[in-house]
């Protein structure tokens, strides 16, 4: 559907999926102790976020237990690194800050972008794409579909003396949709190979090729059953790609706004070059989306 087409992010989806568990306690609960630091109820529901999906084919308790034992072994080497002073390298102290900043990034797109959707907001989105969407012609069509021309041409030279156009199908017809009496169904433009489709769009319901039409799968005789106008998907069957589409524009508003407060310089004249000619073509993605329920 062409709705579904518009709302496909490919560059830029956000990422919607909540992998915690249900809560078992606050947040500030202590569940293990390695060493001196003490690990909360929070950080484990952080780190299944992170890392649970590793665990999935475990059951839930199993999983949820497995997640701790891997944040323990996490805690274990950084209290090491920690007394190596691994955090003072240049390289560790600028992706902890880079770990920060994203964390602080994702936790306010939680809360002044995702957490702000609401179902009339969804709705709306919905409304304006139908609105926007033209009229799709579908075709509901059979074929014979047969190797050879001469062998299209009986085919037709058969239909011409009045026989059934499933019975021939039934029993000329090397197609997957033979036995089904060459039935394909509707389709839309699009679907089909190009010289298919120009053929059978052309025809009018209960009309047939009166020549061949030959494609990389062979000859076909193409018969129109029927023709209609498409119904666009419901609000249920593309919700989600809807909802994806209006916190991407939240995101892109809060990301101009929290910009317009700011002055970014580029040292390098050539970088600076580049990047506002990468921004001009294409608006601002999430950098990472925070998970969410």
């Amino acid at each position: 559907m062409t709705i579904v087409l518009r709302l496909t992010l490919a560059a830029s989806a956000i990422v919607l999926t909540f992998l915690a568990g249900p809560v078992r306690a606050a947040d500030t609960d202590v569940v293990a102790k390695v060493g001196a630091s003490e690990i909360t109820e929070g950080d484990l529901s952080a780190a299944q976020n992170e890392i649970g999906a590793q665990f999935q084919q475990l059951p839930e308790e199993q999983r949820r237990l497995a997640v701790l034992s891997a944040l323990i072994d996490i805690q274990a080497l950084a209290q090491e690194a920690e007394k190596a002073k691994l955090q003072d390298e240049p390289a560790v102290a600028s992706e902890i800050e880079f770990q920060r900043d994203r964390a602080l990034h994702n936790a306010f797109f939680a809360k002044n972008g995702v957490a702000t959707v609401t179902e009339d907001q969804m709705k709306a989105r919905y409304d304006a794409e139908i609105g926007a969407m033209p009229a799709t012609e579908e075709v509901h069509a059979r074929h014979i579909l047969v190797k050879t021309k001469e062998e299209a041409e009986a085919a037709i030279k058969r239909l011409d003396e009045g026989a059934d156009f499933a019975t021939v199908a039934q029993e000329m017809s090397t197609g997957p949709s033979g036995p089904e009496g060459g039935d394909l169904g509707f389709f839309s433009a699009g679907q089909m190979v190009p010289a298919f489709e120009t053929a059978a769009f052309a025809l009018e319901p209960g009309q047939y090729t009166k020549e061949p039409v030959e494609t990389q799968f062979g000859w076909h005789v193409i018969r129109v059953e029927e023709k209609r106008q498409a119904e666009p998907p419901s609000y249920d069957q593309v919700k989600e790609q809807v909802r994806q589409v209006v916190l991407r524009e939240k995101y892109m508003e809060l990301v101009r706004d929290a910009r317009a407060e700011l002055t970014v310089e580029y040292v390098d004249p050539a970088l600076k070059q580049q990047i506002e000619a990468i921004e001009g073509a294409m608006e601002p993605a999430p950098a990472e989306a925070p998970p969410t329920e």
